[in-house]
């Protein structure tokens, strides 16, 4: 067996980061296949500070430091490194490139109401056209303007903006750079024009000098600092920007063949839609809020983003708090011994947005439908999984609209398919079957992407490939519809798209 340079992948989510390396091996056949490590986990808090959220930003790139030094420690040497995270968060720099306080997360209630206060400054449809993105109150435009609103002083000094994963390579390598995928989930990036939308910004009054000119995935960044490198003990290993969104780095590694296909990349938010050629900015496109953002290879994803498992984590970190620590698997088991169908919700009902208080929103929203109200931990489990799975129905079926394809199942990737009670809800609802795998999405694809830029793999087709030689995909064939079919249309009935 011949091994080939190892890559370290850093994959940060809302709750947790972590790094993985991965390494192309030759077995005696002569197929090569990508065997991937965990060498290090690690929480990813959101921190209160008055009335605002952050993101403790340090305290990611401390850990950061931590994996590379226990990458070297444990012989494998990576060559280069990437960063994949959430979308839409950024920092602020300074003249001198210092970071101006601690980022804003997403889930900050400053934006609240001011998407109906930009689109009535600029026109809904026009503001659709020119992004191409799903209107949604965490989106990087109205972050903005709620500083520009709120007349804060980092406006007035940055020179600067980085999204999170360019703002932790930068604390890494000390090299500024801004990756394609991420700055498309600004809302303030043209897909039409592939470009910096200036004039919207100037409308709002968001300085446009902050944004700098974005590079496509596969482009190496630069090597660690010197500080870095005397500080960990390491080599100068080089970053690249990989697909640097988590969901672009996950569809990457989507096991599909050449034919169209439809994705479901699950977690703590679940997007689900199709890759395209380019972006589709019809006005049936924004009515069923569908989003268009940058891919890896030249793509671009029409997806929609669906509250996912986040509801379920915000109940069980309830339940924690209560003492009740009842894990994810004996949650699950809870479930499949409740009544079926007997409540269900809409995911993206936007009381769900918030932390706190979710198993209580959860049967506010039974009780206001005239539903019978879930009371144990098991009924508010599976009334959130069958949710999830006829949520995930409508949009697969409102993808195939907008495309005009038929899909004949729907790729599953991501944390969320160890849930494989969700998986069998999710065939049961589609009708078709559920291809499940890999549960790693978002790292292999950030190694995937480092691998083409080393030259070890050629494109995104034969990287898709290396996915489907290395990695087992579970398949959910669909069982008699019992009940599912009714339980859809009652789901249709709660109205929204």
């Amino acid at each position: 067996m011949t091994q080939g340079a190892a890559v370290l992948a850093f994959d940060m989510g809302a709750s947790s980061g972590r790094a993985l390396v991965g390494r192309l091996t030759e077995g005696d056949t002569g197929k090569s296949s990508l065997e991937v490590t965990e060498i290090h986990r690690f929480p990813n808090h959101a921190i209160q500070v008055g009335k605002h959220l952050h993101w403790d930003t340090l305290r990611l790139l401390h850990e950061m430091k931590k994996s590379i030094r226990f990458a070297f420690q444990k012989g494998f040497e990576p060559a280069t490194f990437g960063i994949d995270t959430w979308g839409v968060d950024f920092g602020l720099l300074d003249a001198n490139g210092e970071l101006l306080g601690s980022p804003y997360h997403y889930r900050d209630p400053q934006t609240e109401g001011l998407i109906e206060e930009v689109s009535g400054l600029i026109g809904q449809r026009a503001l659709f056209e020119q992004s191409g993105l799903q209107f949604m109150p965490f989106n990087t435009l109205y972050q903005l303007y709620a500083m520009v609103k709120a007349a804060s002083p980092k406006l007035e000094v940055a020179k600067t903006l980085l999204l999170t994963p360019d703002l932790l390579a930068y604390l890494l390598t000390g090299v500024k750079s801004c990756e394609f995928t991420m700055a498309t989930t600004t809302q303030l990036f043209d897909p039409a024009r592939q470009a910096w939308n200036t004039e919207l910004m100037e409308r709002l009054g968001i300085p446009s000098h902050l944004f700098l000119e974005p590079v496509q995935p596969g482009t190496i960044v630069g090597p660690l600092s010197p500080e870095v490198q005397e500080e960990l003990g390491v080599p100068a290993i080089r970053a690249v920007a990989v697909g640097t969104h988590d969901t672009e780095s996950a569809i990457a590694a989507v096991p599909a063949g050449d034919e169209p296909f439809a994705f479901l990349v699950c977690g703590t938010w679940s997007l689900l839609g199709t890759e395209m050629d380019g972006p589709l900015l019809s006005p049936e496109t924004m009515e069923l809020e569908f989003s268009n953002e940058g891919g890896v290879g030249g793509t671009y994803q029409l997806l929609k983003n669906i509250m996912g498992l986040w509801l379920l984590q915000e109940c069980k970190r309830e339940w924690d708090e209560q003492g009740k620590e009842l894990g994810f698997p004996e949650l699950v088991r809870l479930a499949e011994q409740a009544a079926p169908f007997r409540s269900l919700i809409h995911p993206d009902d936007p009381r769900f947005f918030s932390p706190g208080g979710m198993a209580d929103k959860i049967r506010s929203f039974c009780a206001e439908t005239k539903q019978p109200i879930p009371q144990s931990e098991g009924e508010i489990v599976r009334c959130i999984l069958e949710s999830l799975a006829l949520r995930y129905r409508q949009a697969l079926e409102q993808a195939e609209k907008l495309t005009e394809r038929v899909y004949g199942g729907l790729h599953m990737v991501g944390g969320g398919i160890q849930n494989e009670l969700l998986c069998g809800f999710t065939a049961n609802a589609i009708g078709k079957p559920v291809w499940a795998g890999p549960v790693e999405a978002s790292a292999i694809g950030n190694m995937l992407m480092q691998l083409v830029a080393l030259g070890e793999c050629k494109d995104l087709k034969e990287a898709r490939k290396l996915v489907a030689a290395s990695f087992p995909v579970d398949i959910y064939e669909p069982e008699s519809d019992s009940g599912w079919a009714e339980a859809y249309e009652k789901f249709l009935g709660f109205g929204r798209v």
